[in-house]
C-alpha cells in the first residue's frame, strides 16, 4: 500500500484490498466531543456502529452514521404531549391540554443531552354530591413543551367549571342560577359547557355542562319539561403519530340531577371522555364514568339528590407523551421518577415510536 503525503496534507492510502481500521471502544470509553475534535470518528463497540463528533445539532456530540455510511442521521423528533384530564362533580371534567408538531416542523435535538419529560395524572372526581372536591388534571411536559391539565367540573353547590387545557363543565350556583363552563387554554383546548336549571315547587333540577375537548366545545346542559339533559363532552383531536389515527383529550359528559319525566346524561367526547350519570329520583343516583387512561379525557359528571350522598364524579384520564424519532437512535430514561415507556419499531418505517405513559424524569437520545 502506498502512503503518499501530498502538498495539501492529505494522505493517500488507496489500494485494492483491505480496509481502514479506526479507533474503537465502548460508549463509556468515548472521549468528550468538543469543538477541538469535531470530525473525529470511532467505532462504538457497544452498538457496533461508527460514530462521529459533530455539532450538527448546535452542540458538539457523538452521533451515529447511517448504515450506508454517506451521511449523519439528524436527530429530528415529532411529539404529542397530552396532559391529564380534569375530574368531575355534577359538571364534567375538561380534556387535558393537547400539543403536537405532527403535520408541522419536527424538533431538531442533540444526542447525549437529557430532556425533561413528565406525564400528567388525571384529576380526582368529587367524592360525593356537592362536595366541591374535584381537581384539575396535571400538566405533561417534553423539553420546553408544556400542555396544561384539564379543568375540573363544577359542583352543584357553588362553582362553575374550572379553567384548564380544556375547561370543565359548569354546574348551578343555585336552583335558578346556571353555572358557566370553564375556559380552555389557547392552542390546547376548548371551553366547557354551561349547566341548565329547571326550578319547580319540588326544587331545582340540573343538567351539568359537558367538559371541553381538544377539538370542540363542551355541550350545554338543557332542560325543558319533561326532559332534562346533561351536556355532551367536546370531542378531542385525532393524531397519527403512532401510525394509526387515534383521538385524544375528549371532554366528559355532564351529569343529570333531578326528578322529572325524561333524562339523558351527557356522553363523553371522542378521546377518552367519561360518560355522565343520571339521578331519576330522590332515592337514587349514580357515579360518573372515569375517563380512559393515557388519553387525557375528562371525567363524567356524577348524579345524586341532595339527601343521597356518595355518587361521585368520574376521574380524569392520565396524559401521555409520544415521541417519533429516526430508528438509528436509541433512548435512555432516567431512574427514580417512575418513567414507563414502550418502543414500537415497526408501525412507521424508518422510525421508532416511544410512548411514555407515566412518571417524571429525563430522556436521552444516543
Amino acid at each position: 500500500m502506498a502512503l503518499t503525503k501530498v502538498s495539501t496534507g492529505v494522505v493517500d492510502m488507496s489500494q485494492d484490498t483491505g480496509g481502514l481500521i479506526i479507533a474503537k471502544g465502548t460508549t463509556a470509553q468515548q472521549p468528550t466531543c468538543t469543538a477541538a475534535n469535531l470530525g473525529s470518528i470511532r467505532e462504538n463497540t457497544d452498538e457496533n456502529k461508527v460514530e462521529v463528533c459533530t455539532a450538527g445539532g448546535g452542540t458538539p456530540a457523538w452521533q451515529f452514521l447511517e448504515e450506508a455510511g454517506t451521511s449523519i442521521v439528524p436527530l429530528t423528533v415529532q411529539y404529542l404531549v397530552v396532559a391529564g384530564g380534569g375530574g368531575a362533580d355534577l359538571g364534567a371534567g375538561g380534556g387535558g391540554g393537547y400539543l403536537t408538531n405532527i403535520g408541522g416542523t419536527a424538533l431538531s435535538l442533540n444526542a447525549a443531552t437529557p430532556y425533561t419529560v413528565t406525564v400528567g395524572g388525571g384529576g380526582s372526581g368529587a367524592s360525593s354530591y356537592a362536595s366541591n372536591t374535584a381537581t384539575n388534571g396535571s400538566d405533561s411536559t417534553f423539553n420546553s413543551i408544556t400542555s396544561t391539565g384539564g379543568g375540573f367540573g363544577g359542583s352543584s353547590f357553588g362553582s362553575a367549571g374550572a379553567t384548564g387545557g380544556s375547561g370543565g363543565g359548569g354546574a348551578p350556583f343555585a336552583s335558578s342560577n346556571p353555572g358557566s363552563g370553564g375556559l380552555g387554554t389557547s392552542g390546547q383546548g376548548s371551553n366547557g359547557g354551561a349547566s341548565a336549571t329547571y326550578a319547580s315547587a319540588n326544587g331545582g333540577f340540573y343538567g351539568g355542562g359537558g367538559g371541553g375537548g381538544a377539538g370542540a366545545l363542551g355541550g350545554n346542559g338543557t332542560v325543558s319539561s319533561p326532559t332534562l339533559t346533561g351536556g355532551n363532552g367536546g370531542n378531542g383531536l385525532q393524531n397519527n403519530i403512532t401510525g394509526t389515527n387515534t383521538y385524544y383529550a375528549g371532554g366528559g359528559g355532564g351529569g343529570v340531577h333531578g326528578d322529572i319525566s325524561s333524562y339523558t346524561s351527557g356522553a363523553g367526547g371522542s378521546g377518552g371522555g367519561g360518560n355522565g350519570a343520571i339521578q331519576p329520583s330522590s332515592s337514587g343516583g349514580a357515579a360518573g364514568s372515569n375517563a380512559i387512561a393515557n388519553t387525557g379525557g375528562g371525567g363524567g359528571g356524577g348524579a345524586s339528590y341532595q339527601t343521597v350522598g356518595g355518587f361521585a364524579g368520574g376521574t380524569g384520564g392520565s396524559g401521555v407523551v409520544i415521541l417519533r424519532y429516526p430508528d438509528a437512535y436509541s433512548t435512555q430514561l432516567s431512574t427514580g421518577g417512575g418513567l414507563i415507556s414502550a418502543v414500537d419499531s415497526t408501525s412507521v418505517p424508518g422510525y421508532k415510536i416511544e410512548t411514555i405513559t407515566a412518571g417524571s424524569g429525563t430522556i436521552t437520545f444516543a
